[in-house]
């Protein structure tokens, strides 16, 4: 699969601090957070972690391709919330890797539309985009 050539219209900027057990902040100072392991992975969970902070990201952006979609499609989307599960874990060759389940809730529409429309988001998502074909991520009408 080759590369698309994107026209940038926006960068973010966000520096880290010590890894997993320090801080992240932008550039702007918009966000500036204490980044601690997870209980789970042997931290003390005081802080954030960065899968909390991609399942934020992805959440956000997937809800963003949803309303686009939906315009397109002509479907009513009010009141819908879209949830990113991260999960992190290690791979059979010895490192780390992530999976994502991404639940729609979509109130004002049947299940089946819910579905296809969920499908449809994830061909626009960014997010969706940069992780096709290297991490499992699936969909769920919820």
């Amino acid at each position: 699969m080759a590369i698309q050539p994107i026209d940038v219209v926006y960068t973010a900027v966000a520096t880290a601090e010590n890894g997993r057990d320090g801080r992240v902040a932008t550039d702007d100072g918009k966000l500036d957070v204490v980044v601690n392991p997870p209980k789970e992975q042997g931290g003390n969970g005081a802080g954030t972690n960065p899968e909390q902070l991609f399942a934020a990201g992805y959440s956000a952006c997937f809800q963003g391709a949803l309303g686009v979609v939906a315009r397109k499609e002509g479907a009513d989307i009010s009141g819908s919330t879209v949830t990113a599960e991260v999960g992190i874990g290690k791979t059979p060759e010895g490192g780390f890797g992530l999976t994502v389940a991404l639940k729609g809730h979509i109130p004002s529409v049947d299940e089946a539309t819910a579905k296809d429309l969920l499908e449809k988001a994830h061909q626009v998502c960014p997010y969706s985009n940069a992780t096709r074909g290297n991490i499992e991520v699936t969909l769920h009408v919820v």
